[in-house]
């Protein structure tokens, strides 16, 4: 996978990465209550080549699959060829350390018929002693749930430090489990020597549609009114370079920002950690959302690229914009946005997590209500119950010059039209997604 763009397996995301059960319902079967939790549990390794230099390879495998169909068997391969590559996204230069702070973070692939899997990686050191080289626990799931996968690599961590044995056992209750409806818990039971038999508590979000987010991690980094920069420039599809140097700090930011268009959906390529030999997609012509190492940052600016935003979140600041974002959004709107935003930074520490989520999307989803939650209205729906949008009515429909303008430009995007196909398709109240 040194392409990513003739790659069948791409690590781009045309479907729904908000929340997959929200995209037209297209992947509610994702969370049947018989779903596998994961599809595989990998270990990624880094093996010396005969040039000295260090190359990522699947170590462990689990479970292995027998007895695949011919189509099944070629996804498995592409699939498994693609995830080295985004396990150690930076590059062959390694060398064994002694010390190593573990990071969690996480990628996304598509296939070609547009199914998703998301990876959630774990980057550790083995305990051992002398100098070693990292490896990524690297577990495959159709499920975007980031919370409760974290606290799975979690238990895999603690019980690679014990020995690779004890995760098989572990992995295969996991596998047995049913995945929880939101607001739910499933316990898996478990044994570790010395420690006997464990009880593991594993619940899911009340929210489903947030939680795969942290909008934390993204107002940590950055200003409101520099999110509502960047939010502007997404809704109107234009192309987001984010850069950073963790691993973990790119897929949190950059999934905070896709989740800001719910109930829309970013339908464009989508790489939250870009590996480096991948590192031309920056020059695309088409729009996308993507998260680059700080270190490649001399590369990044001398690719010829048109409309693009390029953020920098290790100073909190914008590289590179347009020079319009501060005029795209109607003012009125986006103060009151900002004025969301600013009370969660007056009491910080005062919320969980799952409150500053409920806020912060909010107060972007009572955006497109003010703008957009009146499409219903104008849906003309034929015998067959088929829709038709009327878009220019939709338009007219607005008093406001301000927001009609903004919406003249949003009808215009592909999450728009997408969101409106699915409309047009079902007779069922659409108000259920806001």
């Amino acid at each position: 996978a040194t392409e990513g763009k003739e790659e069948p397996l791409a690590a781009e995301n045309k479907a729904s990465w908000g929340s997959p059960e929200k995209a037209g319902d297209r992947s509610s079967a994702l969370y049947s209550a018989s779903q596998f939790f994961f599809e595989y549990l990998v270990v990624v390794s880094l093996k010396k080549t005969p040039d000295g230099r260090y190359e990522p390879k699947i170590s462990y495998q689990f479970p292995k699959r027998e007895n695949l169909l011919k189509g099944q068997k070629e996804e498995e391969e592409r699939l498994l060829k693609a995830i080295p590559l985004f396990c150690f996204p930076d590059g062959n230069n390694w060398a064994p350390v002694t010390e190593f702070p573990s990071e969690t973070f996480s990628f996304v692939l598509t296939n070609v018929d547009g199914s998703r899997k998301i990876g959630y990686c774990r980057r550790l050191l083995p305990a051992g002693r002398g100098t070693r080289l990292p490896e990524v626990f690297c577990i495959i799931s159709c499920l975007g749930c980031f919370g409760l996968f974290s606290k799975i690599l979690d238990e895999v961590e603690k019980r690679r430090q014990i020995s690779m044995a004890v995760i098989y056992p572990f992995m295969q209750g996991l596998r047995e489990s049913p995945f929880p409806a939101p607001g739910k818990t499933v316990t898996i039971k478990s044994f570790i020597p010395e420690s006997g038999t464990e009880l593991i508590e594993l619940t899911r979000p009340v929210d489903a549609h947030l939680e795969h987010v942290e909008f934390q991690v993204l107002l940590q980094r950055l200003s409101p009114q520099l999110i509502l920069h960047i939010f502007a420039s997404a809704v109107l599809e234009r192309r987001l370079i984010f850069l950073a140097e963790e691993l973990s700090v790119l897929s949190q930011c950059i999934h905070a920002v896709a989740a800001l268009l719910y109930p829309f959906t970013w339908a464009h390529t989508y790489i939250p950690v870009v590996p480096e030999c991948l590192l031309d997609t920056v020059c695309c012509p088409t729009p996308f959302m993507v998260g680059i190492q700080m270190r490649h940052l001399e590369r990044v600016l001398d690719q010829p690229m048109e409309e693009a935003l390029l953020v920098d979140l290790c100073e909190g600041k914008i590289l590179q914009a347009v020079g319009d974002e501060e005029e795209i959004l109607p003012t009125k709107l986006q103060n009151e946005v900002l004025m969301s935003l600013n009370r969660h930074h007056s009491n910080n520490n005062v919320q969980t997590s799952e409150q500053v989520n409920a806020l912060v999307s909010e107060a972007f989803v009572q955006f497109f209500v003010r703008t957009v939650g009146h499409y219903a209205a104008h849906i003309k729906w034929g015998r067959n119950s088929q829709g038709a949008f009327q878009e220019r009515a939709f338009c007219k429909a607005l008093t406001s010059k301000t927001n009609r303008r903004f919406v003249k430009k949003f009808v215009k995007t592909n999450m728009f039209s997408l969101f409106i196909e699915e409309a047009e398709k079902s007779r069922i109240p659409q108000e259920g997604k806001w």
